[in-house]
């Protein structure tokens, strides 16, 4: 997302990535829209689920909510994580954006799949599989980081 300030066009995350303290309304933005989109993706798992419990069983609904649900739920926490200053913020970044780009991959491929009746587009749901896994390594990476940007 890109704002003007002051003249200026900025990126919102990368005060995110550089202010220490977290205190910047910059900052807070970046970490409100983390929020919000963890909200969104939770909310649309508990909708998927009721699809697949009523609307279309056995369509594999339930992965994708599930899926979604899970990774809401490591948005909200992985945002709380680089915010107390335990994940190395540039890389905590990658990480929060490639948990929700993977899980709307994977999830929106299975939701597509079932309700439309074709894909989003050839290997989505692998492409967000791998996003997912490369972004939980990376979680790894940036607990370690954390560690190394402090002294």
């Amino acid at each position: 997302m890109i704002f003007n300030d002051g003249g200026t066009w900025v990126f919102f995350q990368v005060s995110w990535l550089r202010d220490p303290k977290h205190g910047s309304q910059r900052a807070l933005v970046t970490q409100t829209i983390l929020i919000a989109i963890a909200g969104l993706m939770g909310a649309s798992a508990v909708v998927l689920a009721a699809a697949g419990a009523h609307a279309a069983p056995n369509a594999g609904l339930e992965s994708a909510a599930y899926m979604l649900l899970f990774h809401a739920a490591a948005v909200l926490g992985g945002t709380a994580l680089a915010q107390q200053g335990l994940l190395w913020r540039p890389l905590a970044l990658g990480v929060l954006v490639g948990w929700v780009v993977g899980a709307a991959l994977f999830s929106g491929d299975i939701a597509t799949r079932a309700v439309a009746g074709h894909r989003l587009f050839a290997m989505a749901a692998p492409t967000g599989g791998v996003i997912l896994i490369t972004a939980w390594l990376a979680l790894i990476a940036a607990a370690f980081g954390s560690l190394l940007h402090r002294g």
